[in-house]
């Protein structure tokens, strides 16, 4: 798709927009993660001046985000500040290394519940970390404690005029972000955290009140370029897991948010691969100057959107103004309550939590809500990449599940016990197909019929099943007919039926049942011969010297009805040859084949010569 001409007034405006609302965000997820806030304006200046300037995004914009806070600050307590440039480095490079040989798609196949689970076991740990900001007071730690703790911290509020007064201003900074979207429409352009800022600095320059504002320092000074001591911790494995973390986090939150992004403007769709490669461009920069790591972010995306951007000019904009005010007015920033940063950092929690999914989920699939859910909780008590990992394999599971639906149909006739299986029979289902067997078993008829044509798949485990149990039931003397399906759906070709089969020439072109000579029913998909075999009904005696009568004439016999009667085939020579004046068509055969009783099939040898050119043998 061509890309669109922007206006050039309306890209910068479209960037003052995203300016401001990036600002607050950029500032609140370094305080969140326990860096400096010059850390987050670096990440938003790097986020605009470098990825904005790669052609893989049009109107996707990035920087630091708060879906990384918990990962950022739990690496720094763990590995100090000073390793952090060196993980988003290696993350960076790695993030080039998997767009550069084309797998940016591959995150794509990531299941939607295990991305909601995701980002809601992000927002849940983020809202309540950002609960004792917004009062003043610092987090105890890991997100159990800090839910535990809501209840002193409500306490100390309470008793505590300056923490009140600082909860008050989270609080209105998180109504505003929840209610300014009902304002009239050329006020609700301004930004809602732009709005709260602007009233914390107003309420924090009153008398009397006393409440917790930024210190922000020289923006060139905050800079930490890793040196030899820091990247010798690429030798610890702690080291190498985090770098694989924040890998796979931050590419799928930049490629899941490419993929909403596109779906709010109808120009170029995003190059997965080429904003791979430009996320790993960010990274790599941020790691080299110890910034944080760089993801696309979905309120700043949007709101390019909604600003009327058409081009990347507007994303590449608003990381140069974040650049100018950090260096030009950061007496300004030294003004802004901690308090009001933390309130727009619950709101961004609730927005990624959107409790609203699970019950919408839950109505839709109640087997992807049991993987959300699990996800969640699993990040929630361990940590971020233990609950991804967790929800992968809840994913996979399930879709193991569902793909191994097997049905099974079990009813007597006569002296017969019949199973008919239909479906994918894998191990997951062994458990049902050892139960229907065994009942078949149990049922005390002298004779077992096994129709499995009707399975699409059939894994080593219950063909193995299968055939343990017809060679055990003929060991007791049973009579056990076997209809497998063809070798498409088995995992492997069983051995012909010593009482059953023909006498089949080698190198037969044939499969499924009617190549080890099984009993096909007249509601039996029909089998077509390939190659230079022929389809013609025969009969095979079993070897044995049972005599037997009936009154069903070949004519009317069920086979008579099969679809194989009016197939091309019954054209052929062969209907000339002599072996079709043979009285088979004459002679009386059992209705329901008994032991010894002779077996129709489908005769898959090669025509003679001399009969293809209609000659007698």
């Amino acid at each position: 798709m061509k890309a669109p001409k922007g206006d050039l007034g309306t890209e910068i405006t479209a960037s003052l927009v995203v300016f401001l609302v990036a600002l607050p965000l950029c500032i609140g997820v370094a305080v969140a993660s326990g860096v400096p806030a010059e850390l987050g304006i670096i990440s938003g200046v790097i986020g605009g001046l470098v990825v904005g300037a790669v052609r893989g995004s049009t109107l996707q914009v990035s920087g630091p985000a708060a879906g990384l806070a918990a990962l950022v600050a739990e690496t720094v307590a763990e590995h100090g500040v000073a390793m952090l440039g060196v993980i988003v480095l290696g993350s960076g490079i790695l993030q080039i290394v998997l767009g550069v040989v084309r797998l940016g798609r591959m995150f794509q196949a990531i299941s939607i519940a295990v991305v909601q689970g995701m980002l809601a076991g992000i927002g849940l740990p983020l809202m309540f970390s950002q609960l004792y900001p917004m009062a003043d007071n610092k987090a105890p730690g890991v997100p159990v404690e800090n839910m535990a703790g809501v209840p002193g911290l409500l306490a100390d509020v309470l008793t505590d005029r300056q923490a009140m007064t600082a909860l008050l201003l989270g609080i209105v900074t998180v109504a505003l972000s929840f209610l300014w979207k009902k304002a009239p429409g050329p006020v609700r352009r301004i930004p809602a955290a732009l709005v709260a800022v602007g009233i914390g600095i107003a309420v924090a320059a009153l008398p009397g009140v006393e409440v917790k504002t930024l210190q922000v320092g020289n923006l060139l000074a905050a800079v930490q370029v890793p040196g030899a001591e820091q990247f010798a911790g690429l030798a610890e494995p702690a080291i190498i897991t985090s770098i694989l973390t924040f890998t796979v986090i931050a590419s799928a939150e930049s490629l899941f948010t490419a993929a909403a992004v596109d779906r709010m403007h109808s120009g170029p769709r995003t190059r997965y691969n080429t904003e791979l490669v430009a996320q790993g461009a960010g990274n790599t920069v941020a790691g080299i100057l110890g910034a944080l790591p760089v993801t696309a972010v979905v309120a700043r995306s949007s709101a390019n959107v909604q600003a009327g951007a058409k081009t990347r000019l507007s994303r590449t904009l608003h990381g140069l103004w974040l650049l100018a005010f950090a260096l030009l007015l950061p007496q300004v920033l030294a003004l802004i309550p901690i308090s009001v940063l933390a309130g727009v950092l619950v709101h961004s929690g609730w927005k990624l939590l959107a409790p609203g999914e699970f019950p919408k989920m839950w109505r839709q699939d109640r087997g992807e809500f049991v993987v959300m859910t699990v996800t969640t909780l699993v990040i929630v008590a361990t940590a971020l990449l233990e609950g991804v990992l967790v929800g992968l394999a809840a994913g996979i599971v399930l879709a193991a599940l569902r793909m191994s639906q097997t049905v099974i149909r079990q009813h007597i006739e006569d002296d017969t016990a019949k199973i008919v299986m239909a479906g994918n029979a894998t191990f997951l289902r062994l458990p049902k197909v050892i139960e229907a067997l065994e009942s078949a078993a149990a049922s005390g008829k002298p004779r077992i019929r096994l129709d499995l044509t009707g399975v699409t798949h059939l894994d080593h485990a219950c063909r193995n099943q299968v055939e343990e149990f017809t060679a055990q039931q003929r060991g007791r003397g049973l009579r056990v007919e076997l209809l497998m399906p063809g070798p498409g759906a088995a995992a492997g070709a069983l051995q012909p039926d010593e009482r059953t089969q023909g006498t089949l020439p080698a190198g037969s072109a044939s499969g499924g049942a009617a190549e080890w000579g099984f009993e096909r029913g007249p509601f039996d998909p029909p089998v077509a011969a390939t190659g230079a075999a022929t389809a013609a009904l025969r009969r095979t005696p079993i070897p044995d010297t049972h005599d037997f009568t009936a009154a069903e004439p070949m004519a009317t016999h069920p086979m008579a009805t099969h679809p194989m009667a009016t197939h091309p085939m019954a054209t052929h020579p062969m209907a000339t040859h002599p072996m079709a004046t043979e009285p088979v068509a004459t002679e009386p055969v059992a209705t329901e084949p008994t032991p010894g009783v002779e077996w129709f099939y489908l005769d898959t040898r090669p025509v003679p010569d001399d009969a293809r050119h209609g000659r007698p043998s």
